[in-house]
């Protein structure tokens, strides 16, 4: 594979290809003046594979696909692929709103499958600037189905969008249980469902977090094992197993308004606010804790008290092998102090996961980019990097800015008016058409109009604009 000439760029090239990244792809898709390309290692599309687990559902409404909540007429919605599956009308009558997680996985699949500007089984390794050109030079492998390729490809970007994702986290105190070769299995919950025969072979299992990975991971063992033969403990630093905030006013906190508002916080500001907002995104939705304790009551009918503990407020201190078959934990109870020791046969990390960093891949970028007091990256309002006058591209960054855009980043439901916001940024003019207001909250305080002033007036979207003035009723 030979270079392509610098002096033809293309106008984008994505790199990866998750949700978010799949989502500018199909609207750029409607942009025939756009040239662009993506590329992922991967040789398909998977979104959370180990974690499709049979019953789960997504944790957003299906109108947060990959374009309906910015372009409802774009053929890749989800209701589309409905309809091409022949399942249009079943999916109505079943009166769903949140779809199966698996059901997801297939749509994304389906739409990644018809883009010809996607890329798989392509590794991007460095990303320079050139400035002869003032384009990207992108170095590129492609990766052959037994493992790597001889020839490297090169392709040249006016701008690019990184959407590399997240990677699973395993917290200090856990690390030195990470071995592959071991009896004793420790298994990431994001390679849950690969492992849960071996998992469920155990003799007792501990799940470690209080998230909703670590709840449904909880769930799905404690059904998969016998009657007072359960054997099982969940453990989370959490002080209490607690409900995700899904309240509507609650989740107008996964609105562009909100976004808006956080962005001009202070840097500090912001920092503590995503401490204090991890029942927005870290806890358990009210279902899946209400089946868990539904699915421990049944058996206390039967069987009496299940052998399962759950324990809140735990943080593992330690943690090591005890010959071929045991793990131990050494944990801490708060807030009353105290401390424990927990033998166990296997442990799920349900302990999340964190951005991937961008300095080995934008490594050759480093020098001109801007961050802020914690060292991370500087975004802008339309998610770009803010970079030095050298360079005059544009780089995108998707969810990879929650430190600048809030609790939403990594959200679906704001993932098609982040990729209309960027494809807007691309071509200078509104291609897609934004709110201007999309919350009920006035986050902030409110902006005051001259005494007398007319009130702005608004279309029913919430788009500014002229209206006719109201019509005089008669009284």
């Amino acid at each position: 594979m030979t270079a392509a000439d610098p002096r033809y760029p293309l106008d984008l090239v994505g790199v990866g290809i998750g949700p978010a990244n799949l989502a500018l792809a199909a609207l750029a898709d409607d942009q025939p003046d756009l040239r662009t390309a993506w590329y992922e290692q991967r040789p398909e599309f998977r979104w959370h594979a180990g974690m499709l687990i049979e019953g789960t559902t997504l944790q957003v409404p299906f109108l947060a696909d990959l374009v309906t909540l910015a372009d409802p007429t774009n053929p890749w919605s989800f209701l589309n692929y409905l309809r091409h599956q022949g399942r249009l009308f079943p999916f109505y009558l079943s009166e769903r709103f949140h779809c199966p997680r698996a059901e997801y996985d297939d749509y994304c699949r389906w739409v990644s499958e018809q883009l010809s500007s996607l890329h798989f089984h392509h590794r991007v390794d460095t990303v320079k600037w050139n400035a002869q050109h003032e384009v990207f030079d992108i170095d590129l492998t492609p990766l052959a189905a037994g493992g790597e390729s001889p020839a490297i490809a090169r392709v040249h970007a006016r701008n690019l969008a990184v959407g590399i994702g997240t990677a699973p986290h395993v917290p200090e105190p856990l690390r030195p249980l990470i071995d592959a070769e071991a009896t004793a299995p420790v298994i990431h919950a994001s390679d849950y469902l690969e492992h849960r025969s071996r998992l469920l072979a155990a003799g007792h299992i501990t799940v470690i977090g209080g998230g909703q990975s670590g709840a449904e991971v909880f769930l799905d063992l404690l059904r998969r094992r016998s009657s007072g033969a359960e054997r099982l403990h969940w453990i989370s630093r959490s002080p209490a197993f607690s409900p995700m905030e899904y309240s509507k006013l609650g989740l107008e906190h996964f609105t562009p308004d909100y976004t808006r508002y956080f962005r001009e916080l202070s840097e500090p500001v912001r920092d503590q606010l995503l401490r204090d907002q991890w029942q927005l995104y870290r806890a358990v939705d009210q279902e899946t804790l209400g089946e868990i304790h539904d699915e421990l009551y049944r058996r206390t009918v039967t069987h009496g008290w299940p052998d399962a503990v759950l324990s809140p407020g735990v943080a593992v201190r330690t943690a090591g092998r005890v010959g071929a078959h045991q793990l131990e934990l050494h944990l801490d109870h708060q807030p009353g102090g105290g401390r424990s020791r927990l033998l166990t046969n296997a442990v799920v990390l349900a302990t999340g996961y964190r951005e991937r960093p961008l300095n080995s891949l934008l490594a050759g970028l480093d020098a001109d980019l801007g961050r802020d007091a914690a060292g991370r990256p500087l975004v802008d309002e339309d998610y770009r990097l803010s970079l030095g006058p050298k360079i005059g591209g544009s780089v995108f960054v998707l969810n990879a800015e929650r430190h600048t855009h809030g609790v939403g980043a990594p959200d679906l439901g704001l993932i098609a008016h982040r990729a209309a916001t960027i494809v807007n940024a691309l071509s200078g003019e509104p291609r897609y058409r934004l709110p201007d207001r999309s919350a009920f909250t006035t986050f902030g305080a409110p902006v005051q109009q001259p005494v007398g002033a007319e009130p702005e007036r608004r279309d029913p979207g919430g788009f500014p604009g002229t209206l006719p003035p109201p019509r005089s009723i008669p009284v």
